[in-house]
């Protein structure tokens, strides 16, 4: 019955939910994304999968900054006090963007010649890294701070966590390679470990914060406190 009701509840959720998504970010991320992935084919020449590949990291790193948006919500401070926990209006918004991006990531990875497009599922492991730190970054700051609009401090960081990362990264743990590398398979070992980690992550930061009781605010069955009635 519990489970049925939670059903109901959600169906019922998903309009409003949906008027209040950020829609036009994520539009503008998932654009600018395409670009990227169809830059190499646009250039003209021949693509090299070291092209190829670039411009799918690219793709995926924009697609994500769009999707860094989608937890924003001006009337958080509001719909907070509604009888619906925090991970049923989270996973709602999860539940519109994932269809989505994976039409998106799909078109992007076909506007991609064949010949330089890298391994599918190893680049796919990729993105859906990417875009799990995204909402990690959004998350938090919503568990942490109740941020209305967490989206830009999230994307500032994965951008510059983007450009660090290729820099600071030791060659033994490298992860942006090339197809042709013979790292390529270990680097994907550990994108899928930095995957399951994210997931993780965001679904800690889902989760409603516990709210620890000080001695402050304690109270007596009287209705005062320890100090005052000495």
């Amino acid at each position: 019955m519990r489970g049925a009701r939670r059903g109901v509840l959600a169906v019922q959720l998903i309009r409003p939910v949906a008027r209040a998504v950020p829609w036009r970010a994520l539009l503008t991320g998932g654009t600018l994304g395409l670009l990227a992935a169809a830059l190499p084919r646009l250039a003209g020449g021949e693509v090299t999968p070291w092209a190829g590949v670039t411009a799918l990291r690219a793709a995926a790193l924009c697609g994500a900054l769009g999707a860094a948006f989608l937890l924003d919500d001006p009337a958080r401070r509001t719909t907070a006090a509604v009888p619906v926990r925090r991970a049923l209006r989270h996973a709602l918004r999860y539940a519109l963007l994932l269809p989505l991006a994976a039409a998106w990531w799909t078109a992007a990875l076909l506007l991609v010649p064949e010949e330089a497009r890298p391994p599918a599922g190893d680049v796919t492991v990729e993105a859906a890294t990417v875009l799990a730190l995204a909402l990690v970054g959004a998350s938090f700051a919503v568990r942490r701070r109740d941020a209305a609009r967490p989206g830009q401090a999230a994307g500032a960081s994965l951008l510059v966590a983007a450009v660090l990362a290729p820099l600071l990264s030791p060659d033994q743990w490298a992860l942006f390679t090339a197809p042709d590398d013979p790292r390529w398979a270990d680097a994907h070992g550990r994108w899928t470990l930095l995957l399951a980690a994210a997931l993780m992550a965001v679904a800690v930061c889902c989760a409603e914060p516990v709210r620890r009781r000080t001695l402050r605010t304690l109270r007596s069955p009287s209705g005062t406190s320890g100090p005052s009635r000495g």
